[in-house]
C-alpha cells in the first residue's frame, strides 16, 4: 500500500495539469511556463506568459533566462509526446523545482484556455470529452 501511495503522491509533486497552471496563472501564483517545443509549434500558437526554450537549450540558456529560485512548469505537445518530460529533466538537473504539464498544448487548447499567436490571442470551443462546459475546473 505505502508503495502505491508514494508513487501517486510523486506524480502530483511532479505533474499538473492545464486546469490546475490556468487557476495558478490567474491566483497570481509565481512559476515560468515553459514551451519546450521547436520554433515552428511555437509560432503556431503558445501559451501567454510561456518562455520559448526547446529542450535542447535548457542546459545552456535558463541560467540566463530563469531564477534558479524560481519553479518552472514544462509543456510540449500533447499526451503522445515526451518532450516535457525530457525538457522537465533538463531543469531538474540544473536543479530547479520543476512540474511537467501533462496534456501539453493539445489539452491546454481543448479545455478553451487562450492561445498566443503570431495574429493575436485565441481560444477554441471546450471540448467537452476533456473539460466541462460551464467551468475551468472539473471538481476531480
Amino acid at each position: 500500500m505505502s508503495e502505491a501511495i508514494q508513487f501517486f503522491a510523486d506524480r502530483l509533486r511532479f505533474q499538473t495539469d492545464p486546469s490546475d497552471v490556468y487557476a495558478a496563472q490567474q491566483a497570481g501564483t509565481p512559476f515560468v511556463i515553459v514551451d519546450s517545443r521547436g520554433e515552428p509549434g511555437w509560432r503556431q500558437g503558445h501559451i501567454p506568459g510561456a518562455l520559448h526554450l526547446p529542450t535542447t537549450d535548457i542546459p545552456a540558456r535558463a541560467a540566463d533566462l530563469i531564477d534558479p529560485a524560481t519553479p518552472v512548469i514544462t509543456y510540449c505537445w500533447g499526451n503522445g509526446c515526451n518532450g516535457a518530460t525530457r525538457a522537465a529533466l533538463a531543469f531538474a538537473h540544473l536543479g530547479y523545482e520543476v512540474k511537467e504539464m501533462i496534456g501539453g498544448i493539445e489539452y491546454w487548447t481543448r479545455e478553451g484556455f487562450p492561445v498566443e499567436t503570431a495574429v493575436g490571442t485565441t481560444s477554441q470551443p471546450i471540448d467537452p470529452l476533456t473539460a466541462p462546459l460551464t467551468t475551468i475546473t472539473c471538481d476531480c
